[in-house]
């Protein structure tokens, strides 16, 4: 594992406690020696992690699309801003430059970036891990309708459990590089519910 892909908020969240998470998980990448992926921005959280790996020597790269360049909330001082027309390009290449995907406390488009290589997970098209740095209980409301998902019976416990969780940074970096996806048949569940 090389590089982490870290989901989050473009704002700061109403509690402090979002922020000094934001700078832990910082530390904690730096620590693991890996380069952070995310959405180059240089407000919120994601501006927080950002400028806590490159304070502490570690690498940056962001991917931003020339929509939010244009307003102005670009990271300019990441080891690498790659520009791209689009969000789907952006998400894309969010996803081939990482390892690892990581979502912390966000919005609506933190939870649509953590669904998206979830289900890819789910279905095959890649083996990478994913997690989600449950701060201060803000993912339990989540957890609990992906458990209440698998007792009504949309989703297998296995692919329940593929979603590694944990509320610290340093634990879940270690979770994360002992994971080993469940050998799988992208079809499979097309096949069983026909």
């Amino acid at each position: 594992m090389k590089a982490v892909c870290v989901y989050c908020g473009s704002s700061p969240g109403a509690n402090p406690i979002y922020t000094e998470a934001a700078q832990a998980f910082g530390r904690a990448l730096v620590a693991a020696n890996l380069a952070l992926v995310y959405g180059g921005g240089k407000v919120g959280l994601m501006g927080v992690i950002a400028d806590t790996v490159m304070a502490g020597g570690g690498r940056a790269i962001g991917v931003i699309p020339e929509l939010l360049v244009d307003k102005e909330v670009g990271h300019v001082g990441l080891t690498e801003l790659h520009v791209v027309p689009d969000m789907h390009q952006r998400k894309k290449m969010m996803a081939d430059l990482s390892d690892a995907f990581v979502a912390m406390p966000g919005g609506a488009g933190t939870l649509e970036e953590l669904f998206e290589v979830y289900t890819w997970a789910q279905l095959g098209y890649h083996r990478k891990p994913v997690g989600v740095l449950n701060i201060s209980g803000f993912y339990d409301p989540l957890m609990a309708l992906l458990d209440h998902t698998v007792r009504e019976g949309f989703m297998r416990q296995t692919y329940r459990d593929m979603l590694q969780t944990d509320s610290d940074p340093a634990a879940l970096i270690a979770r994360l590089k002992r994971y080993h996806a469940p050998a799988k048949d992208k079809w499979a569940d097309l096949r069983d519910n026909v």
